[in-house]
């Protein structure tokens, strides 16, 4: 039995209460469950009688016990009843346990808010024209022949711009060397501005076997104060020039970069089919973002403070993942940005507040529409992820219902359908590329100069 009370707009109260019965028969499971730890002179440990027990205890040792039996089943069964969906964890307030009474408490718990859509079937949103041109194509080997580039020796020639130079230098500040100022047969690229501003540029030119003397000024921000502000002479000998040189792009370099193909011919097909479905992949979610943000933005709603805090939890966690891949972390990410996590969030925010405008207006329209995730969804799903991972569906589908992801992909699964049908359902105008390169200049316009064109034609 409950009572649901609204206090403010995304959030309510209920008042709980769970018959006697059942009050009776927790506070008899926690007696059976606290006398077996207690100790009193004249009885024998799990044989104090409960009249004793509560005596010398008092009531509220079983009080405690019962409430951990009855209060969640109560809670959850209260929520199935009255349709809410909490958001945040609920904060509880008792107001009543005590033997052949009801146990009566409130519970305070934000909820998912309403959401007012609108005429969600039928959204008119511009697709832009993109074709995959020989350009592309060719950009995409060129790429691929620069990650591949093999570094050549020469005996013969001068420096030039992203050669690497393997070099032995010595600097002295004032006649005096000073730490950090000479190395012997150190690599360096040339533009790569590793060295201070002027070093790498004097360096071109200069054939192998040759000294050099390079002379630079230190910024007068260098880390270094001691060197900061001061000039720098260099005695720099060229030991060997290296220089990037691209494979040439034949039938030779495709079979030593894949096992696939044989020709540059049959490699070239492929490319073109991949980026052709890479660009089909990014114009349909380019899509489906645009359809839900139209939604969304024509949705009303008040977006709970919970949901915002909890989605921006996610994008640090996710932030931190990624970060932690490459040994570093979040803490000590935010140790280094101004403002410290607070700021980060703070940055956060705008985006969180989409994402979760845009979930809620998914949730609602699953809701209107029906949508379900069936068995036959679900394990259609878990078929993929098995095949994918070479292991078998019995395997693939414990291992999620360990790890209670199950739920996850029923939602992933309500949420597609629900994308899906608004895709279907949507009013695509195809434009061409020109024309929305133009739309969105005019869009940049500044209102200062629209209002001096007006001026102008006034005059």
């Amino acid at each position: 039995m409950y009572k649901l009370e609204k206090i403010d707009t995304n959030k309510v109260q209920m008042e709980i209460e769970v018959p006697v019965d059942e009050v009776n028969e927790a506070l008899d499971q926690a007696y059976k469950k606290v006398v077996k730890d207690v100790s009193i002179p004249g009885f024998r440990k799990g044989k104090v009688p409960r009249k004793v027990l509560e005596s010398r205890l008092g009531p509220e040792v079983l009080y405690n016990e019962a409430l951990e039996i009855l209060v969640d089943p109560a809670y959850i069964k209260a929520v199935e009843e009255s349709q809410i969906e909490p958001i945040s964890q609920p904060e509880m307030e008792l107001v009543q346990i005590e033997k052949d009474k009801p146990l009566i408490f409130k519970v305070t718990v934000d909820v998912k808010p309403e959401v007012e859509l609108p005429e969600y079937k039928g959204v008119t949103v511009e697709k832009v024209k993109k074709e995959i041109t020989q350009d592309d194509i060719d950009r995409y080997l060129n790429s691929l022949l620069e990650q591949h580039t093999r570094l050549i020796s020469l005996e013969e020639g001068e420096i030039q711009e992203k050669d690497l130079a393997i070099i032995d230098f010595k600097g002295t500040v004032d006649g005096e060397p000073f730490e950090g100022g000479e190395a012997e047969n150190y690599s360096l690229e040339i533009g790569s501005k590793t060295f201070v501003e002027g070093f790498e540029e004097q360096l071109i030119g200069v054939k192998k076997g040759e000294t050099k003397e390079i002379r630079v000024t230190f910024p007068e921000d260098y880390s270094n104060e001691e060197l900061a502000g001061k000039e720098a002479v260099f005695q720099v000998t060229v030991n060997e020039i290296k220089r990037p040189q691209l494979p040439e792009l034949n039938d030779d370099f495709i079979q030593e970069i894949s096992e696939e193909f044989n020709t540059v011919e049959e490699f070239t097909a492929d490319v073109e089919k991949k980026l052709k479905e890479d660009l089909e992949g990014r114009q349909k979610h380019e899509i489906e973002s645009k359809i839900i943000e139209k939604v969304a933005a024509e949705s009303e709603m008040e977006i709970p403070e919970a949901l915002v805090e909890r989605e921006i939890d996610n994008q640090l966690s996710e932030m931190d993942y990624y970060l932690r891949m490459q040994g570093f972390s979040l803490d000590q990410y935010v140790q280094m940005v101004e403002g410290g996590k607070e700021k980060l969030r703070e940055e956060y925010r705008d985006e969180a507040v989409k994402k979760v405008r845009a979930n809620l207006v998914l949730d609602a329209i699953i809701k209107k529409e029906g949508f379900e995730a069936t068995e036959e969804d679900v394990n259609e799903r878990i078929s993929s992820l098995a095949q994918s991972q070479n292991a078998s569906l019995e395997d693939v589908k414990e291992r999620l219902q360990q790890d209670g992801r199950i739920d996850m992909i029923s939602h992933e699964i309500r949420y597609r359908k629900a994308i899906d049908m608004l895709v279907e359902n949507a009013n695509i105008v195809e434009v061409e590329e020109e024309e929305k390169e133009e739309e969105q200049l005019n869009q940049d316009t500044p209102a200062s100069e629209e209002q001096a064109e007006k001026e102008e034609k006034s005059e």
